[in-house]
């Protein structure tokens, strides 16, 4: 993916050749390219988050936990929207194809901030619906921007549609 200018460059054939393997091994191994593309931006973005320190200085900063799962949303946001053609390569197949039984990180804030006020299934639901309208913020990127007139690069714009969302959703 570091050597391509366009997601398009990344086929299956050119990851297998790349990684020494047999074209059946991404089938094998994530059931599919999308699956295997997903999980390399999502560890992609947590580990460029990590180095810089983004998450462990929200996690220190004494916010509630509301607060802290709006920070974590706004800088992963701002780290898809930079790198955008990736990330609306694998969004639409994150949308429709994430294993919603699997641990989500969200869940704990959010468990968190309604305080046993929602059981376990309302809180992986809200995650997902939280995480779901955010990649779709991110998929429908351009069209937003032309649409609505409303760009999601800008800081005090996407801190600003995050902290609605979650109001929406956690109040």
């Amino acid at each position: 993916m570091a050597n391509c200018s366009d997601p398009s460059e990344v086929t299956s054939r050119a990851i297998t050749r790349e990684a020494g393997v047999n074209l059946a091994m991404i089938n094998y191994c994530y059931g599919s390219r999308e699956a295997l593309l997903l999980e390399a931006i999502n560890r992609l973005i947590s580990l460029a988050l990590e180095s810089d320190g983004v998450f462990g200085r929200i996690q220190e900063s004494g916010l509630s936990p509301k607060e802290t799962l709006e920070e974590i949303y706004f800088e992963t946001m701002k780290l898809m929207l930079k790198n955008y053609k990736y990330a609306k390569a694998v969004t639409r197949y994150a949308i429709l194809n994430r294993d919603l039984s699997g641990d989500r990180r969200s869940i704990d804030f959010i468990k968190a901030h309604f305080g046993g006020r929602k059981s376990e299934n309302e809180c992986r639901l809200i995650a997902y619906e939280l995480s779901a309208v955010h990649e779709l913020l991110v998929l429908r990127y351009k069209e937003i921007q032309t649409a609505c007139g409303t760009d999601l690069c800008d800081d005090e714009t996407l801190r600003k549609i995050i902290k609605e969302n979650f109001d929406r959703f956690l109040d």
